[in-house]
């Protein structure tokens, strides 16, 4: 069964927030482990940058199933295939890129689920997640907890937002910011006045269907603004900065501070 899925889900269905990473320049097995280790609630393998091997994203798919822990896969494209050959590597979700019309989705659902509703020919290690493979099983199993999340990165997936939020296949929205902005004549400004709205309009399309908005990387000041589906940075990114501020606090150890140097701060 699609556990991790689905207790992903059951978070997102609260207030709380739900904190994840994306691994786009770098993954590996044991990062699943190390994820869970440090209290995350998922974590995200960037196949549309990444070069990754199936090989590699399949194996990192079938760590986070044995440890129950959600690792979802970011497609290349909304295309059939890939969406099927994505599936079949074992992730219990998905983001898909630059999603701009409902008729992207309808080729998703038809990728994703089974006949009736759609047409997928499930393989791979995708199918370690079946106890069996009667239709019933995939509906109530696997096809009801797959986790799908379209992104929204252009003006034409901001004008179309609100269908695409209600779409019954869409479990949370996700925010391009970057590709956002250079599709807006802003790259890269995150003051922009267009750009900004743009992102009132997202979040308040996601509200209207009580459904989140996956957004990154400033974590504090997008929980100010409301949002809870929050991913704090790239693998590489993250360990960047935490190198940096080690060798900061050693070198200067005079405008170190407490939260630098990972020690609580004084009462």
């Amino acid at each position: 069964m699609l556990s991790p899925a689905k207790r992903l889900k059951e978070q997102l269905a609260t207030d709380q927030p739900v904190i994840g990473l994306m691994a786009t320049d770098h993954a590996w097995p044991l990062l699943v482990e190390v994820c869970q280790k440090g209290g995350l609630d998922y974590l995200v393998v960037d196949s549309e940058h990444g070069d990754f091997s199936d090989e590699l994203v399949s194996h990192i798919c079938q760590i986070g199933r044995l440890a129950n822990f959600p690792v979802l896969v970011r497609t290349i494209s909304c295309e059939p295939t890939v969406i099927r050959r994505t599936i079949d590597l074992g992730p219990c979700g998905i983001l898909i890129p630059c999603v701009e019309s409902t008729a992207q989705l309808d080729l998703v659902q038809e990728a994703s689920l089974m006949p009736p509703r759609g047409r997928r020919r499930p393989g791979g290690k995708g199918n370690y997640w079946q106890k069996n493979f009667q239709y019933e099983t995939w509906k109530t199993d696997f096809e009801d907890h797959f986790i799908v999340i379209p992104q929204i990165e252009s003006q034409t997936g901001v004008d179309n937002v609100d269908s695409i939020a209600a779409h019954p296949l869409v479990t949370a929205l996700g925010l391009g910011p970057y590709d956002l902005s250079a599709d807006l004549g802003c790259c890269w400004n995150p003051e922009n006045e267009d750009y900004l709205a743009a992102l009132d309009r997202v979040k308040a399309a996601a509200d209207a269907v009580g459904k989140k908005v996956w957004a990154g990387t400033d974590v504090s000041a997008l929980q100010a603004k409301g949002y809870t589906f929050l991913w704090v940075g790239t693998a590489t990114s993250v360990l960047t900065n935490a190198l940096s501020q080690i060798v900061e606090g050693v070198k200067n150890p005079d405008t170190r501070n407490s939260e630098q140097m990972g020690t609580p701060p004084p009462a």
